[in-house]
């Protein structure tokens, strides 16, 4: 397996050199790759979401180029290099797994999580000895919705938490109501403000459910396009289009598309 390793590095170091490398490759730095990364770790997302399993060892491919990418970039600058990220991920996997690789027992599930945040908390103290937050840390790129639960999956761990949910709902039922006054008003920077924290009490709302607000929300997106596109074929086949077709012939069509099953 090494050598297959070994022959990739090789390749990229090809890629990034100076005479005999590729133009676009050697270009690139730290901060041109990185959407390339998310649009990657999105296309490994989007096969594992599909069951692809071949088109998945292919995306995995292009991820690890990516870790590979940064590892010659780092290598480049004298920052640290593939060897040098295996080795802090192994010593980190151990650090942070007591249970497994000590003589530490945690037996359940929380007790684990538990221990997981405690270590990580205790990192980020020595990398921050005067003002460190339990928000240190988090990476600006993720998503909103993934921020959202992120931010209230830690501080939930600590205490900082509804204890039942319906503590959740009515501040949801609470949001809405300022939304609803806020736009009554006609105050538009009111409003964004509102709409945020109704969106952050759902992704709460979803955390209490066990439910991932990222893939409950794809889900529904995936629902709407089946449904639309549904919609699309009944007005086609009565002679219209979506531009063409009336409100009220369009929710006809709507309901007929919901009554289907997928």
């Amino acid at each position: 397996m090494m050598k297959h390793t070994e022959r990739l590095l090789e390749i990229m170091q090809t890629l990034r050199d100076p005479d005999q490398g590729c133009p676009w490759d050697k270009k690139q730095t730290f901060e041109t790759i990185v959407p390339h990364t998310l649009e990657e770790a999105y296309e490994v997302a989007d096969a594992i979401e599909n069951g692809d399993m071949a088109e998945l060892q292919g995306e995995l491919g292009d991820l690890l180029f990516q870790v590979v990418f940064y590892a010659q970039l780092g290598q480049e600058q004298n920052l640290f290099d593939f060897e040098s990220i295996a080795e802090a991920m192994c010593d980190k996997l151990v650090r942070r797994h007591p249970h497994v690789f000590s003589d530490t027992s945690l037996e359940s599930d929380e007790a684990i999580k538990q221990n997981w945040e405690k270590l990580k908390q205790q990192e980020r103290q020595s990398k921050n000895h005067e003002n460190t937050s339990l928000l240190d840390d988090l990476p600006r790129y993720f998503p909103a919705l993934s921020l959202a639960q992120k931010m209230q999956k830690r501080v939930g761990r600590h205490g900082f938490d509804w204890p039942e949910i319906n503590g959740v709902i009515e501040k949801l039922e609470e949001e809405v109501a300022e939304l609803k006054e806020a736009i009554n008003n006609d105050d538009k920077a009111h409003i964004e403000e509102e709409l945020g924290d109704l969106l952050f009490s759902c992704v709460n709302l979803s955390r209490h459910l066990k439910l991932d607000p990222e893939a409950t929300l794809r889900k529904s997106c995936r629902k709407f396009e089946q449904r639309f596109r549904t919609l699309e074929a009944i007005i086609s086949s009565d002679g219209m289009n979506v531009e063409t077709a009336s409100l009220e012939e369009l929710e006809t069509a709507w309901q007929k598309a919901k009554r289907l099953k997928y």
